[in-house]
């Protein structure tokens, strides 16, 4: 499958890490569409393609404030959405393995909507909506709540939460405020 490449300077960028700031702090809806909006998607597609198992991104995870996720689920449907609302479809849940990103080398089982709608604007403010099921329902969630400020581990018992928290906290990574995907260091922690 072709992954999307917006026109642009796209670059890769740095993750962000669990422990920095940025990731407990709501996004900032966009209110201006121009081109620096078309480089933060295209930089966001670049920084997600460098990791093999991204299907996902939001622009706090590459440091920045603005209410923006990129996703590609390897499904035929390679997006990005522009301050992104969240409607459940039905009551179904999945309980799947759910990583993130930002916390390299962690996943754990994670319950979710097995549908849902994203509503929102593209880079240009035209509305859009996207649908999803399964995988791509749990990543629209996923980076939806990013953007207010949450992570997956949210969603865990207390216990498991802290377990991981206190294994991140032993991690070669933690303390650094983020890390280049392409590192040697970040790509040992996907490997796990």
């Amino acid at each position: 499958m072709k992954k999307l490449r917006l026109p642009g300077r796209g670059s890769c960028e740095p993750i962000t890490l669990w422990g920095n700031p940025v990731l407990r702090t709501p996004a900032t809806p966009v209110t201006v569409f121009d081109k620096s909006i078309t480089l933060l998607v295209a930089q966001m597609f670049e920084t997600m393609y460098a990791i093999e198992t991204g299907v996902g991104l939001a622009a706090n995870q590459i440091g920045r404030s603005e209410s923006v996720f990129v996703f590609d689920c390897q499904d035929d449907v390679v997006g990005h959405v522009i301050n992104p609302v969240i409607e459940i479809i039905g009551i179904d849940i999945q309980d799947g393995h759910e990583g993130c990103l930002s916390l390299p080398g962690h996943q754990a089982p994670t319950v979710r909507f097995e549908r849902c709608r994203v509503r929102g604007q593209d880079e240009r403010g035209n509305d859009i909506s996207y649908e999803g099921e399964g995988l791509r329902s749990r990543a629209f969630q996923h980076e939806a709540d990013h953007l207010s400020g949450g992570l997956y581990i949210d969603h865990l018992a207390d216990d498991v939460r802290n377990t991981i928290e206190a294994e991140m906290r032993t991690a070669e990574w933690y303390g650094n405020n983020s890390l280049d995907p392409k590192s040697a260091l970040y790509k040992r922690y996907q490997d796990d």
